[in-house]
């Protein structure tokens, strides 16, 4: 029986011992402290963004662009294949209607019928014109051989009388030579004329004849084998439908796009793009097919921004060029982009929320067992820094600023000194920050480099950071963390969110 209490005690004593280690943890822990170790490996920056999927080429299907030439304006469309057909090459695609076609065929019917009714006249009058001259002619070659045989024999005339037959041979003669020389003018006249006719006419007859030919237009076929996308049209840019209505100086009515190669369309912030560059590459998912994932390389960088229409800020057009080809993909996916901006292969780094900001210059650390170590930062992304000199792989940090070390100070690297500043100055020569307008809770004037990390997470305007601290409440004493501000201030990262 005593052996059997002494067991039951000392289970007791084992139960009683390991309550207390886990219901009552020790002093270390009791502050609810997290910690992080510095990891050493790849480091990536990268930019996030949502897209849309369409093709690299595409052939547009079009509508007759001749119309314009004969004063057709807006034509309709009466009838359509849907959307995403497969078609093949000669296949129909869309009807247009032809009604206003018709209407000007007929009254070019009109003009083509009076015009060979002008040429006819002109022929007419041209032939009864020279047939009156070589009658002239003929009648001259008639009083001339009369005239001569009247001058032959007047041998026994008095000498008057034979100069006058003379002179009346030699007039006839004269006038002859005129009437010959008006007959050729009036060939060449009757010729210009009948050229001229039958050009007017020629035209009228091609004019009709093309819009003839016009009419096998309107009916839309496929000029090769794909998939069937509508164009979109006017301001909204809505996609074409049955009774909308195309314009002749732009006819698009759909396309073929080329599914083999596809791109991705994105915009990039204007606080990011100054990161993207042709040629970075891109990690691609799909909303519609989860699971796929795709890649891509940055293909063109707008050079020129525009308007968010759905914030005030300004973007750039990205186009990112997707390296695989899936049959699956289809123009108008909604596209999530990963674009690598930078990538290190083996650096230390910790993360953001490790870091702290001692008297608006010296970036620190707080190591597990207090000290508080000055850190030479290198690049950053929204999630991590990379840690040049200060801190080596596996050390343990504090993640948030622990209880006891209100009037420590970090521990220098002797490598930083005067040179600390300077890298601040030096971080953006060309856009001078106005530290005046950029103060911290305390009412101290924040760093350049603080307030450029405020500007790459979006902060443009000093007065964003006095509303936020008035939302959040600010300190006035304490150790200052990563932004300066005293604990139960206003926490802003230390490094810049990319």
């Amino acid at each position: 029986m005593k052996k059997k209490l002494i067991i039951f005690g000392i289970a007791v004593v084992a139960v009683i011992i390991i309550a207390v280690k886990f219901l009552n943890p020790s002093k270390e822990e009791s502050g609810n402290e997290l910690f992080t170790k510095a990891e050493r490996g790849k480091f990536l920056v990268e930019v996030t963004s949502t897209g849309e999927l369409s093709a690299q080429r595409s052939l547009k299907i079009m509508g007759p662009s001749s119309a314009r030439d004969y004063g057709i304006r807006n034509i309709t469309i009466q009838r359509l294949v849907e959307e995403g057909t497969q078609v093949k090459e000669g296949e129909f695609v869309a009807q247009l209607d032809p009604s206003e076609l018709y209407e000007k065929i007929q009254a070019e019917k009109e003009q083509l019928d009076g015009e060979i009714a002008e040429y006819d006249n002109a022929r007419i009058d041209t032939a009864l014109t020279l047939r009156s001259e070589r009658d002239k002619l003929t009648n001259l070659d008639y009083q001339i051989e009369e005239k001569k045989l009247q001058v032959e024999q007047s041998v026994y005339e008095p000498p008057a009388t034979v100069t006058k037959y003379k002179n009346e041979l030699r007039k006839l003669r004269v006038d002859k030579d005129r009437a010959l020389e008006n007959y050729q003018l009036q060939i060449r006249k009757a010729e210009a004329k009948m050229i001229e006719q039958t050009a007017d006419l020629n035209r009228r007859r091609a004019r009709y004849e093309s819009m003839q030919k016009l009419l096998d237009d309107f009916t839309i076929y496929a000029p090769q084998s794909g998939m069937v996308i509508y164009t979109r049209s006017g301001m909204g840019g809505n996609r074409i439908e049955e009774g909308s209505q195309i314009s002749p100086w732009s006819p698009d009515v759909a396309e073929l796009p080329d599914l083999s190669r596809m791109i991705s369309t994105t915009y990039i912030n204007e606080v990011d793009i100054r990161k993207i560059a042709v040629g970075q590459p891109v990690d691609i998912g799909l909303d519609a097919f989860p699971d796929k994932k795709l890649t891509g390389r940055v293909n063109r960088v707008a050079r020129v921004g525009q308007q968010n229409p759905n914030s005030d800020a300004k973007v750039f057009e990205v186009v990112i060029a997707v390296n695989e080809r899936d049959d699956e993909l289809r123009p108008a996916m909604t596209t999530s982009n990963v674009i690598q901006t930078q990538k290190l292969e083996d650096v230390v780094h910790v993360p953001l929320e490790c870091l702290h900001v001692y008297n608006d210059s010296i970036n620190y650390v707080i190591k597990r067992n207090g000290t508080l170590q000055e850190v030479k930062l290198g690049i950053n992304n929204s999630e991590a820094a990379v840690i040049e000199m200060g801190v080596e792989e596996g050390e343990e940090l504090y993640l948030s600023v622990p209880e006891g070390i209100d009037r420590k100070e970090p521990k220098l690297i002797p490598e930083l000194n005067g040179k600390r500043q300077d890298k601040l100055e030096k971080a953006n020569p060309e856009n001078p920050i106005e530290e005046s307008e950029w103060l911290m809770p305390n009412g101290e004037p924040m760093s350049p480099a603080m307030i450029q990390r405020l500007k790459d997470r979006g902060i443009t305007d000093p007065s964003q950071v006095q509303e936020m601290m008035k939302r959040f409440g600010g300190g006035q004493s304490g150790t200052k963390s990563a932004t300066g501000a005293s604990r139960g201030g206003v926490s802003i990262s230390g490094t810049p969110n990319q």
